[in-house]
């Protein structure tokens, strides 16, 4: 049955629309009704009671705001009267938190690639990559020459070659944007001579010199984070010679991290070649003989255990927190209780829910190191004149999202229930099982590169307004919050959770869905949107100044 409006926990003091409410009419929610006062638009909230300048706005059961001008009953809460408010968080004295772990069927599997570690990856790909950005139009090509050649499709446009003639004859500015150009339906994958290679990654970066050691440092164990991903087969590395990220650096990084690492790696420095065209030969010739190498594995069943799911979100609407975010908080727990891990990221969309990460963790130490990170990260953000207050984007307030506590209080949904086993720092990698947190910024891409550098092997990423984030090592699987993105975007979109706002899904039941396609890309047996569209996006988190 489809429901109007939407109080999301019994002790909140605004309700969510869940469709453009009018003025005038009244609507009814958990046992109250209302008469609204002027327009509510779809995603926004209204308010439940008449507020006085100084009280506090509640959501999710947690405060989120505070008014700072009068606002009645029925009037919309925005920007023009509602400020951002948190409770300030304490770290409890004993440990306790307890959590019914969600009945998962026993025994479920999916094909993956068995690495050396005990890992398991969803994908087996080669990567090509620069120690830094010097190297970047050496990197694009290796990718020109050897591309036709490895049987790795993107869709490309019909009619191209026609419209470009067309517009070198001396064709119309009218006539050229009204000519119809499509992209072709070919498979992401043709005739791969490397049968059991998922594929070649040419990354770019902007990173490995001009800034800090410390930053060069902290790229150079991200790379490594990404050769000890299981989705990775291994690697050919580009560097110049003379950068910050030197390979003795990267090299002594990497046998710290993994003292057993056994991946095929091929590292070439350009200041040691004979020419550009010898480097690049050299170049093309350690990856086609690591793909012979890596071409020797094959997709095996293993257990869901042995799945590390990333949890992220962008392009996030005012039903992001009611529909897409708790149902990746499902699919979490689900994987948890599997005995398998997922790792929460985005620290600053986390302002104002500390109270429950702090009840929720397991030990002490965690708790203190997630008090710690957020006050260190939230000084920086005051020191270059900004704050948590300002993340929320336009399209974020636009849609719904009026306060940064509203946000966090809706992403944090995608955490679930589950205890936090750890809370881990950029570039750290995995010592448990079950949930943990890692550090990152709110900036999409930089947070999904940094949880592939930790070890997920699956990306769920949940969005309202639409973005097509992609990762050159996890797939990620875009989950819309409304049925109108879905259908608009669905290039870009896997998954639509906006049934459940619609009412022709229970949560239970798009977590059942959501779980079988996550099944089927992660053994293969379908790609996500962002891989048929080659979205491969790799920002590493800069954390000081260029210098």
């Amino acid at each position: 049955m489809h429901v109007n409006t939407l109080k999301v926990h019994a002790s909140d003091n605004i309700i969510v629309a869940l469709r453009d409410l009018n003025k005038g009419e009244t609507v009814a929610t958990a046992g109250a009704s209302y008469l609204i006062k002027e327009v509510i638009p779809a995603k926004h909230k209204f308010a439940a009671k008449d507020f006085e300048v100084g009280d506090l706005i509640i959501m999710y059961g947690l405060v989120i705001g505070q008014a700072f001008q009068s606002i009645k009953a029925g009037e919309l809460i925005s920007v023009d009267n509602v400020k951002h408010a948190t409770k300030p968080a304490v770290i409890a004295d004993s440990f306790n938190y307890q959590w019914q772990p969600p009945q998962v069927e026993e025994g479920r599997t999916f094909m993956g690639y068995h690495r050396s570690d005990g890992q398991v990856g969803t994908r087996n790909v080669w990567l090509v990559v620069p120690l830094v950005f010097c190297e970047n139009r050496n990197i694009l090509e290796i990718k020109r020459q050897l591309e036709p050649y490895l049987g790795y499709n993107s869709p490309d446009f019909d009619q191209l070659g026609e419209l470009v003639h067309l517009g070198s004859q001396g064709a119309s500015v009218n006539d050229i944007q009204n000519y119809g150009l499509n992209l072709s339906d070919a498979p992401l994958a043709l005739d791969r001579p490397f049968k059991n290679v998922d594929g070649v990654k040419f990354i770019t970066h902007h990173a490995g010199c001009g800034g800090t050691r410390a930053d060069a440092e902290r790229f150079c164990r991200m790379l490594a984070g990404y050769l000890l991903n299981p989705n990775v087969g291994g690697a050919t590395i580009l560097s110049l010679g003379c950068q910050n990220a030197q390979i003795s650096l990267f090299e002594e990084i990497l046998a710290q991290m993994a003292p057993a690492f056994d991946k095929p790696v091929y590292i070439h420095e350009q200041q040691q070649s004979a020419s550009e065209k010898a480097f690049i030969a050299d170049a093309v010739k350690s990856t086609v003989a690591g793909l012979s190498q890596i071409n020797q594995i094959k997709r095996a069943p293993a257990s869901i255990k042995h799945l590390v799911v990333g949890l992220e979100c962008g392009g996030s609407d005012g039903f992001s927190g009611i529909s897409a975010n708790p149902l990746l908080g499902k699919i979490s727990d689900r994987v948890v209780a599997a005995g398998g891990t997922a790792i929460l990221a985005e620290f600053p969309e986390l302002n104002g829910v500390e109270q429950n990460i702090l009840d929720r963790c397991v030990n002490k130490s965690d708790a203190l190191n997630f008090k710690r990170l957020m006050e260190e990260y939230g000084l920086k953000a005051k020191a270059a004149g900004s704050g948590f207050e300002f993340n929320p984007s336009p399209g974020n307030i636009k849609d719904g999202l009026i306060t940064d506590a509203m946000k966090s209080a809706g992403a944090a949904k995608k955490g679930g229930e589950a205890p936090i086993q750890q809370v881990l720092d950029f570039t750290e990698q995995l010592n448990f099982r079950g949930l943990n947190l890692l550090c990152t910024p709110g900036n999409d891409v930089e947070s999904t590169t940094a949880l592939a550098a930790s070890g997920t092997n699956l990306i769920l990423f949940s969005t309202g307004l639409g973005t097509p984030t992609g990762n050159p090592a996890a797939p990620v699987i875009k989950v819309s919050s409304n049925s109108v993105l879905a259908k608009r975007m669905s290039d870009i979109i896997d998954f639509d959770a906006g049934t459940i706002i619609d009412g022709q899904q229970t949560m239970e039941q798009a977590a059942d869905d959501l779980l079988e396609l996550m099944i089927r890309i992660a053994s293969g047996q379908e790609y996500s949107c962002s891989e048929v569209l080659g979205q491969e996006d790799f920002i590493p988190w800069r954390q000081d100044l260029s210098l």
